[in-house]
């Protein structure tokens, strides 16, 4: 794994639907930097991200403008973006973080995929930044 040159970004599930819902919470550098990677088909979610978004919506924390797989499938179709499916070095990955990582699921996922895949991912979840901030991952802030 490089931590030097990613090769794409993978959003975190926040900064996601943020760009889906075209919220105020993202800067237009950080909309400009995704729209870059787009252009280059370097955009990327994990699958984890469609289960956590899923998860939200069913227990009443986000209000979607559509029905659930509506958006999902909206969301994804938009140019440039990807899927990363949970592949087996990225289930091993999650499992044996370096250091102390907390345990949410979702983000142990997304992280170990920037890991394995040699990517970056953006957030602004203050864990994962400082993770990123201790050399383990690359880490763009949100």
């Amino acid at each position: 794994m490089s931590l030097e040159a990613p090769r794409g970004l993978i959003l975190d599930t926040h900064i996601w639907i943020w760009l889906n819902t075209a919220s105020k919470e993202l800067s237009s550098k950080t909309v400009a930097l995704i729209d870059r990677a787009g252009r280059n088909g370097e955009v990327f979610v994990h699958a984890i991200t469609l289960w956590e978004i899923a998860t939200l919506e069913s227990k009443g924390r986000i209000t979607l403008s559509m029905p659930l797989e509506q958006w999902l499938t909206e969301a994804l179709s938009q140019p440039g973006v990807g899927l990363i499916p949970l592949e087996p070095s990225i289930a091993v990955e999650s499992a044996r973080l370096p250091l102390e990582f907390h345990g949410d699921p979702a983000d142990r996922m997304i992280v170990a995929a920037a890991r394995v895949m040699g990517m970056a991912v953006v957030t602004r979840d203050t864990k994962i930044l400082a993770y990123g901030k201790q050399g383990h991952a690359l880490v763009v802030k949100g």
